[in-house]
């Protein structure tokens, strides 16, 4: 039944998009936001926020920015260069930052990617300070496509990479490892006992979870044109927690459900009233309140009830 109603969901999107191009720029935007929700999630599983995912959003922007300059221009080989750029930045910092718990590894997150940030605006020299880099058009196949035929391109890849990469982030929930990822949530003591290494359970969670922050980052990167230091705002990450827990974190889809409701609300609502981020809030607030498991939870509650 899940699986029936993931692949008409991801019918659906393909065909709205189809009937109204101008919705792929949103839809784009709201799927490279779920890449990096789905990030946080996977950390949210062990009972950990991180408020500085989006350093790692920001980061393999500004890679495929760099590596554009440098003379690459494959939209395939800048998506997996510049996710690596942000796996390994991930890797490097989790290596300590997975030994905190609680609110001190919230903060320590917030702090690290704060101090990216800065680096962002200040190296005129190097980023372009507030004024960002420009993510050029990529070629595709060898061949150098007019900007709204890539745009078209960048959301069909973004859409076909949402269930690729799902169904593995799936798959890894459901290993071993991630039910450890569980497991140091309920009892991490137990899991010592056990000889599970909760350090590199972590680490490898947040490895991975950078790396998908990243590839969002990429994908946000080509749809928008451009980089800037905002990308790693403090702010920008909260949004990700946000769409990760209104989303829900009970499954894959989580991730992309909060993500896809918040861009579609915040378009909607802007096409209505200046005041949209009243509304936006008042319609989270309603759904939080009445939706304590997110979105996603919703579904699953309604198939727990007809099976």
């Amino acid at each position: 039944m899940r699986i029936i109603l993931a692949a008409a969901a991801v019918v659906m999107l393909a065909a709205l998009a189809f009937a109204a191009p101008w919705l792929q720029f949103v839809l784009t935007l709201a799927i490279a936001k779920g890449f990096a929700a789905l990030g946080v999630a996977v950390l949210l599983r062990a009972g950990l926020i991180s408020i500085g995912h989006a350093m790692f959003f920001a980061a393999s922007a500004y890679g495929a920015a760099f590596l554009a300059r440098a003379g690459i221009n494959d939209l395939g080989l800048l998506l997996i260069l510049s996710v690596l750029v942000s796996a390994l930045i991930g890797a490097i910092a989790g290596s300590f930052l997975v030994r905190y718990r609680a609110i001190f590894f919230a903060m320590l997150n917030l702090a690290v990617s704060m101090v990216f940030y800065a680096l962002c605006a200040k190296l005129y020299g190097v980023t372009g300070g507030t004024d960002g880099l420009p993510v050029p058009i990529p070629a595709v196949f060898g061949i150098v496509f007019a900007e709204p035929v890539f745009k078209s391109i960048l959301f069909y890849l973004s859409l076909t990479l949402m269930v690729l990469v799902g169904l593995a982030v799936h798959r890894y929930l459901d290993s071993p490892l991630g039910h450890a990822l569980s497991a140091v949530h309920s009892n991490e003591i137990r899991l010592e006992y056990l000889g599970i290494p909760v350090w590199a359970v972590l680490l490898i969670a947040y490895t991975i979870s950078a790396a998908l922050a990243g590839l969002g980052g990429a994908i946000a990167g080509f749809a928008i044109g451009r980089v800037v230091p905002d990308f790693a705002f403090w702010t920008a990450s909260g949004h990700l927690v946000l769409i990760a827990v209104l989303g829900g974190i009970g499954g894959v889809p989580g991730a992309f459900i909060g993500a896809l409701f918040l861009e579609l609300l915040h378009s909607a609502a802007v096409t209505v009233t200046d005041a949209w981020n009243m509304f936006v809030g008042i319609t989270l607030i309603v759904v939080i309140m009445f939706m304590p498991q997110g979105i996603y939870g919703l579904f699953e509650r309604k198939e727990a009830q007809s099976s």
